[in-house]
């Protein structure tokens, strides 16, 4: 996906306000001038924040206006880092010294931030001409309509995989996979498969394999799951061993989502060592994007799921959206059936678009109707991926800025990663993402955001079993959708790059040693 930094302005830029205004509310360290100089910035951000929800969406298809964002941006995180230098220095000779430079760099940064400004018009960026909506008062959603917008549409999809499964009656190793494009629903069928009543009696694994294919991993997560013993070793041999083992005389079901290997020899290792154990019924489903590894890793002919028909995907529209509860919806339904139409058949896009437009007015689904995304998003990507890409582009576009922030940061973490919660609420915390409030503490939000991303499938509840994690076996974690996380970078593609000249975050257990002596790593 095409890099969409400039988006991210908007949360820099409401953080960093907060920041100047917290500075001169406390009136630490302060003198005459500073107070004044800090006014005026705060002012100057505050008109330029006025235009960025239509810069934002310009950035999208306009090259000029995501070059005015990105100096914007580089000029904000300048101001944070300014002053953040400014409250780290206690020592009295720093602080000497910052009382004499700290008002030219206060004057030097107002010039800076004053002339882009102005420049704005020069790179088409105008203030914002669209009133602010009004939202219908919202409704809790209840935990059963999510479950019921996630199944809709794949009951017959997965009566088929279980007639293919029952007509599987000899012992042994049976492999079927299931292909189809990112975000159409293939992990939601292995996921109603596995909790089938019909596999009560079975033994149940799941593994999420990923684009990093490791095949000692695969075996040791399978091990850990059926037997709760901690891995083994690292040699494929005595995996071997302790999975014939495990697997002689019973019935397993193995879930192996997500795979992405091509190279034919490793997908052979795979299935050899899946066919294990006398006596055994081993029934594998294996969820991946292409027909060819579907090919070669099956033992019978592949699923291809299919997109989901115009009217499913209305469905789940209107349940995420809560539109059964709306007084306009006669209203809004051939709008909603419009956009139902440009998710492309792809689950993940109506569900995302769907809760973004719960309690939105008439007006902003007409704008989402008749937004340019869809048409950028056409022609940057492939056919197959394109609705899913906008539908989520644009539900990050109507995230309330400090969301944006906290979303965008979980780009630090690589493909697959198991998210802790509580570590992740912490991060957030540290690093000043939280929107002050007088009502709740910033733990709550944290806790609120997270809640919030999950409704809009912006995360996802981990699907590995707590038993496979040496420590803290109780948290909660959670994924990211491979198209989701590539959102995620795409926003934070400047933040996060270890090898450009603005990195600001990075994930410590994977970082290299930096060149620039500039560059904060925050974890």
């Amino acid at each position: 996906m095409a890099a969409v930094g400039g988006m991210l302005a908007s949360a820099v830029i409401k953080v960093v306000i907060g920041q100047i205004g917290s500075a001169i509310g406390r009136e630490i360290k302060l003198h005459r001038n500073m107070k004044n100089d800090l006014e005026n910035m705060k002012m100057t951000l505050e008109s330029l924040e006025a235009v960025l929800s239509d810069a934002e969406t310009r950035s999208v298809t306009d090259n000029s206006a995501l070059l005015w964002l990105k100096r914007l941006k580089n000029a904000i995180y300048d101001i944070s880092g300014m002053l953040d230098d400014f409250e780290a220095d206690t020592g009295l000779l720093a602080a000497t010294m910052n009382k004499i430079k700290m008002p030219r760099k206060m004057k030097e940064m107002q010039k800076r931030l004053q002339k882009i400004a102005d420049n704005r018009n020069n790179y088409r960026v105008l203030p914002e001409t669209r009133s602010k909506e009004k939202q219908v008062p919202d409704t809790r959603e209840t935990a059963g309509n999510v479950e019921e917008a996630e199944i809709i549409g794949r009951t017959n999809e997965k009566l088929e995989i279980l007639a293919c499964i029952s007509g599987s009656t000899t012992q042994g190793t049976t492999i079927i996979p299931i292909c189809g494009i990112g975000g159409i629903g293939k992990t939601t069928l292995a996921r109603l498969v596995f909790n089938d009543s019909k596999f009560k009696e079975y033994s149940r694994v799941w593994v999420y394999v990923s684009q990093k294919f490791e095949l000692k991993k695969i075996g040791n997560i399978i091990i850990s799951q059926l037997s709760q013993e901690r891995p083994i070793s690292d040699d494929l041999h005595s995996i071997d061993t302790r999975l014939r083992e495990l697997f002689t005389g019973n019935r397993i079901l193995i879930i192996l989502d997500d795979l992405w290997e091509r190279n034919p020899s490793d997908l052979q290792k795979l299935k050899a060592m899946l066919k294990h154990g006398e006596g055994s019924k081993v029934l594998v489903l294996v969820t991946t994007r292409e027909k060819n590894i579907a090919q070669e890793i099956g033992t019978v002919d592949p699923f291809e799921l299919p997109p989901l028909s115009d009217q499913m995907c209305w469905d789940i529209l209107k349940v995420k959206s809560m539109f059964e509860t709306r007084q306009d919806k006669e209203r809004l339904e051939p709008i909603g059936k419009e956009i139902a139409k440009m998710c492309g058949g792809v689950a993940l896009a109506a569900q995302s678009l769907g809760h973004m437009l719960k309690s939105k007015t008439y007006d902003v689904w007409d704008s989402i109707r008749s937004n340019h995304t869809w048409n950028l998003c056409a022609a940057k990507e492939t056919s197959s991926t394109h609705e899913v890409l906008a539908s989520l582009l644009l539900s990050y576009n109507f995230m309330p800025p400090h969301l944006k922030l906290c979303f965008a940061y979980c780009a630090i973490f690589p493909k697959g990663h198991n998210m802790i919660s509580d570590d992740l609420i912490h991060q957030w915390i540290a690093l000043g993402f939280m929107e002050p409030s007088s009502t709740f503490s910033t733990w709550q939000l944290g806790e609120s955001y997270i809640t919030k991303l999950l409704e809009m499938s912006f995360l996802q509840h981990s699907k590995i079993d707590s038993s496979y994690f040496e420590q803290r076996k109780d948290a909660t974690r959670f994924i990211m959708h491979d198209l989701v996380h590539d959102l995620a970078r795409s926003v934070m593609a400047d933040e996060y790059n270890l090898e450009g000249p603005n990195c600001r975050y990075a994930w410590l257990k994977d970082c290299k040693p930096l060149k620039s002596s500039q560059i904060h790593l925050q974890k």
